[in-house]
């Protein structure tokens, strides 16, 4: 063990429970924020006079913002150091906060919202390499995995703490102030961060040759070529979802931007495969996906993440649409979501010594995979209950995310060697944020098409038609990711142990 990886592995208790509660709140206040956006945008569209054309925008400049810089943020974090890139996305994201709040146009808003994009990609692999940096796996498991549950448990409650504070404020004194409180909080967060994250976590004092080490040890035309692809798929996802798709999506221009974010996934594997031959620096190396964990890993967090946002998203427009439920009541009903994706958390902080990845996970996947066929069995036009129903559907739902959040953290930074353990945090939420955005969008032209197709049908119970099929999709999804873990862990042994 180096003396740096020493000294961190001997921080104190308070130490340690402070450096937990800022890279937890870092994280989870972008949470906060897209869960202010999800419940809010009715209300925002018509006082920023955003055209119902334009109201998914403000969402997808983030996932646009983040799905391409996540992975070049990454890579600088492990050279410029993981508390300096993290230290810059919480002021980002305070800045992005409060410009949110005092946005007058679309314009402005859609601006902000991709700034606040770029500030996730530095606080999100900044956290996870904070945390892999101060709680070595060799000499700091229990408090590694207690991390890593925290972020993910963080993340749950940020956008339920964020869907409560939406309808809350959006129904009283108005959303701005929403954005307003928010960054009031990240501020708090980061003067607590200044003194809790160690400085030596970054190694030293940015000089002439961490510039020389970021020119010629990150792979920056890989970068370019995932980070090219990832923001041209982000942007039809957009405009698949967008209001006039039908039309859209069939203009040359689509198709061909369409086409080029295929075209460039194999042309990035190819770039991989002629780095390594090379010896030369390699985003990530063609040769881990023969990790069976890590593959079955990554397969699992694009499913999961994608089947837990579709369902609350499809949940939330059920509400709205169909029952009628204000902004306010709606939000309250996903109340279960962030305290049982909290407990979880909490429980598997505890009992990761005890568990196997291959039994928990797909445990958790086939809970979540509950939810949402109980919300395509139960929910009708008049019905039913919330205690009937979409309670238990919103305990259940992240479940197997906030599972898999853990874990699969473990299983990333474990594969990626000690020197890029910010890019391994970066890949994971790559991962996320791409399922997310495929998860919503091919329900929603699910039950787009079936909406459309239920011929004679009034229009609630259309909806209410096209609603279950995406139910019914995501359920498929949760029970698919079950047999994928399954498969691809069933080697892995307990994660906490002592390794050389």
């Amino acid at each position: 063990m180096t003396e740096q990886a020493e000294v961190l592995s001997h921080v104190s208790r308070s130490r340690a429970a402070g450096i937990i509660a800022c890279i937890t709140c870092i994280t989870g206040i972008g949470n906060l924020l897209a869960g202010l956006l999800t419940v809010g945008i009715p209300v925002i569209a018509p006082d920023l006079g955003i055209p119902p054309a334009q109201q998914l925008w403000p969402t997808a400049a983030f996932a646009l913002a983040c799905g391409c810089t996540l992975l070049p943020c990454g890579a600088v974090a492990d050279i410029l150091g993981s508390r300096r890139v993290s230290l810059l996305g919480g002021l980002l994201q305070t800045a992005s906060a409060l410009g949110a709040g005092l946005a007058a146009t679309p314009v402005q808003l859609i601006s902000l919202r991709a700034t606040a994009g770029l500030a996730a990609s530095f606080c999100l692999p900044g956290a996870v390499g904070v945390a892999s940096h101060v709680f070595p796996i060799a000499s700091s498991p229990r408090r590694r995995s207690i991390a890593f549950a925290a972020m993910g448990g963080g993340q749950a409650v940020g956008f339920g703490l964020g869907l409560v504070l939406g309808g809350m404020f959006s129904d009283t004194i108005g959303w701005r102030w929403g954005f307003y409180v928010t960054a009031i909080l990240n501020g708090a967060v980061l003067t607590l961060a200044l003194w809790a994250l160690p400085q030596s976590v970054d190694g030293g004092p940015v000089d002439q040759g961490s510039f020389s080490r970021l020119a010629h040890e990150v792979d920056w035309i890989g970068a370019l070529l995932i980070s090219t692809c990832l923001t041209l798929l982000s942007y039809e996802l957009a405009v698949a979802t967008g209001s006039n798709a039908e039309r859209s999506i069939h203009q040359p221009l689509h198709i061909a931007i369409l086409r080029a974010a295929v075209i460039l996934l194999p042309i990035f594997g190819l770039w991989m495969r002629r780095q390594a031959r090379l010896g030369r620096p390699t985003l990530i190396p063609n040769s881990m996906w023969a990790n069976l964990p890590f593959t079955a890993t990554c397969i699992t967090v694009f499913l999961v993440w994608g089947t837990l946002n579709a369902s609350e998203q499809l949940t939330a427009l059920y509400l709205q649409d169909i029952r009628g439920t204000s902004a306010l009541t709606s939000s309250l009903y996903f109340l279960p979501a962030p305290v049982c994706g909290l407990l979880t958390n909490i429980a598997i902080g505890g009992l990761l010594p005890y568990l196997r990845p291959s039994f928990a996970v797909p445990a958790g996947c086939l809970v979540s995979g509950i939810a949402p066929l109980l919300l395509a069995t139960l929910c009708h036009l008049d019905g039913p209950g919330y205690w009937h129903g979409i309670f238990q559907a919103m305990a259940l739902n992240p479940l197997g995310a906030d599972l898999m959040y853990t874990i699969a953290n473990l299983v990333m930074t474990a594969a990626f060697p000690n020197k890029t353990q910010a890019l391994a945090g970066s890949v994971f939420n790559m991962l996320a944020q791409i399922g997310k955005s495929v998860g919503i969008t091919t329900s929603a032209l699910i039950a787009r098409q079936i909406t459309t197709h239920a011929d004679g049908i009034g229009s609630k119970e259309a909806l209410l038609l096209g609603y279950r099929g995406g139910w019914w999709y995501n359920c498929a999804l949760s029970f698919l990711s079950m047999v994928i873990s399954f498969w691809g862990l069933k080697g892995l042994g307990k994660l906490e142990i002592k390794r050389d």
